[in-house]
């Protein structure tokens, strides 16, 4: 089952089978996790979060970040200091995304879930990498999936702290994050 999704009109265009021939869904109904890809207002909503950075800095964990929160390989052949065009930025995050994207469809597995839950697990991915979302590291969030516990699910969106200290920037994004899972509200909630 592949998908590319095409947003018209609250609907999405999606190619159910893989072989190109297309359907329409409702992004409001739950289906398997490979229908998806992060939707547009996720994405604007993870710019606003992470910002868009051409230099290459330290983030709050010290970690070398660059582009749309970035974490720095050494394959990427950077340091801090370094800075790269918008088009590198932009291809390293359609990179990341897919990276999450792929997370999150073995994180859920066979479990159903509807657009804007699965928009805020990539989030969720995206932010803290997929090893933090392990059986190992994450073992409510993973018992929840299995269960099949939507809420019990949103409570463990909340990620907030950075080499061990709590990130205020995090609190508010694993709120927003939160908010999307269980509302389809992808605004800040900092602004109302």
């Amino acid at each position: 089952m592949s998908a590319d999704p095409i947003h018209a009109g609250g609907i999405f265009s999606v190619s159910l089978n893989g072989d190109g021939e297309t359907g329409f869904i409702d992004p409001f109904e739950r289906h398997n996790a490979g229908v998806w890809n992060v939707s547009d207002s996720m994405l604007e909503a993870m710019i606003e979060e992470e910002g868009v950075r051409y230099d290459v800095y330290r983030d709050v964990a010290g970690f070398p970040t660059v582009g749309v929160g970035h974490l720095v390989l050494p394959a990427d052949n950077l340091k801090v200091g370094d800075t790269i065009t918008h088009q590198r930025a932009m291809q390293l995050l359609e990179d990341d995304l897919a990276k999450a994207e792929r997370g999150v469809r073995d994180l859920v597995g066979d479990l159903k879930v509807n657009q804007h839950e699965f928009d805020a697990l990539v989030d969720l991915v995206f932010n803290v990498g997929v090893g933090t979302v392990s059986e190992e590291e994450s073992p409510r969030l993973n018992a929840a999936i299995k269960a099949g516990d939507y809420e019990a699910m949103a409570e463990e969106l909340a990620y907030h702290t950075a080499q061990n200290q709590l990130a205020k920037g995090l609190v508010h994004r694993s709120e927003r994050r939160t908010q999307i899972f269980l509302d389809g509200d992808y605004s800040d909630p900092r602004n109302g």
